[in-house]
């Protein structure tokens, strides 16, 4: 399967896990809680064999990164979190961060 693919499954599946810890209200949700673990297992499992074609630190850098700004938005979105300039600011630089790795040599 194609490595890109399985990263932007492995960060989508990773921002499902995050958004499942919040809907599981610290564990008291039996449902939300289980899907924690099972959206993290399966993120996971696709980050590993991603990085079989992908380099570490751009595979990485692009997981955490997209799924640290997908949350963000979700936060935004679903929870009614607040929009704030730092946040914006903060996202930023991590896409910054994210396409200069990107373009350092992203596969090998």
């Amino acid at each position: 399967m194609n490595p890109w693919v399985l990263l932007v499954s492995a960060i989508a599946l990773e921002v499902c896990g995050t958004t499942a810890m919040k809907l599981s209200d610290g564990f008291a949700r039996l449902a939300p809680s289980i899907a924690i673990f099972v959206f993290y297992t399966l993120s996971f499992v696709a980050l590993t064999y991603s990085i079989k074609h992908i380099d570490l630190a751009v595979a990485y850098a692009i997981w955490s990164g997209l799924g640290t700004a997908l949350v963000t938005c979700v936060g935004l979105v679903y929870f009614g979190e607040p929009l704030t300039a730092a946040k914006v600011a903060s996202i930023a630089v991590i896409i910054g961060g994210v396409a200069g790795l990107h373009l350092s040599g992203g596969a090998h």
